[in-house]
């Protein structure tokens, strides 16, 4: 059974590009069906469901309007563990990522990242698929997040070039209950072409984990006044791989927002800010006090 599935979701990742513009094909009538009932009724998009496009080390299901530019910087210290030893992580081994998107029509965002942990390149694209809607519609809002990585470090790392590669896949569920409260869920799949493996007993080569993996994370963003809200994410590995499982990530923090900036700081347990990487080789445990700070930063443009 795990053969005819590790034969089945190579050829899903590779078609995901055909799955995104049957999902935007049938978004479009979507939409042109909800634009000529909305012009007999009082139907609108419900408006500022999140303020960026991250919650914490998640996407949301935020997708700026056509013609935003956006530039993120996000910084992971080391974990605090060790406590003064290295001034409680601030001082460890840290993890960052830059990276650049835009909106180029409507409902659709596209970019790239560049982060130092194994020198990864990442290019995404995130499409709202549903909105959610006040005075009838839908009542949860749809979006669709996926990307593909390049891990960058030298030649001698790999076999072949194809081993560099890495694939991320979420649909995020999000719904705005209050002015203040909004929450979503986004099931994901992540798939490496290669995992680590070892000899057994009999000198055969047995995988330490599946090259798929599924998790889902559940996150909540509550305002508590016009411009700072507590953030809330816990991401929890769905996947037993054979022998080396990922830990669990909670983690919870504020943000300051404006109309063009989003700044937030926390704490959790993840570090390689590459979801796919985050959910499938977490090995930072909360329940040891493995933590660590981090801090998001959005600066958005419109033209």
């Amino acid at each position: 059974m795990k053969n005819s599935i590790n034969h089945i979701f190579p050829f899903l990742w590779k078609s995901g590009l055909s799955v995104l513009l049957l999902l935007c094909f049938m978004a479009v009538n979507l939409s042109a069906q909800d634009e000529e009932a909305a012009s007999a009724s009082t139907k609108k998009p419900v408006k500022n469901m999140f303020e960026s496009v991250w919650i914490i080390d998640n996407q949301t299901s935020m997708v700026p309007v056509k013609g935003t530019f956006e530039m993120d910087i996000q910084h992971r210290f080391g974990t605090w563990d060790n406590g003064y030893d290295d001034f409680w992580g601030i001082y460890a081994p840290s993890n960052i990522r830059i990276g650049f998107n835009y909106a180029p029509i409507e409902k659709l965002y596209v970019g790239f990242g560049f982060t130092k942990f194994n020198m990864y390149w990442d290019f995404n694209a995130k499409y709202a698929i549903l909105q959610q809607m006040k005075g009838g519609g839908s009542p949860v809002a749809l979006t669709y997040f996926g990307n593909f990585a390049f891990d960058g470090r030298p030649d001698a790392t790999f076999e072949k070039s194809s081993d560099r590669f890495s694939y991320f896949h979420s649909l995020i569920v999000a719904r705005k209950f209050t002015d203040a409260l909004s929450v979503q869920v986004a099931p994901s799949l992540s798939w490496f072409n290669v995992v680590d493996g070892y000899l057994d007993e009999n000198g055969d080569v047995q995988k330490k984990m599946d090259n798929l993996h599924f998790a889902i994370a559940f996150s909540g963003r509550y305002k508590v006044s016009e411009k700072l809200a507590v953030l809330v994410n816990v991401d929890q590995p769905l996947t037993q791989h054979p022998t080396k499982n990922p830990h669990p990530n909670v983690s919870f923090g504020l943000e300051i927002a404006t109309s063009s900036h989003a700044f937030q700081v926390f704490a959790g347990n993840y570090q390689n800010i590459v979801q796919q990487r985050n959910n499938m080789f977490n090995q930072n445990d909360y329940t040891e006090g493995q933590f660590l700070i981090g801090f998001n930063i959005t600066r958005l443009w419109n033209w």
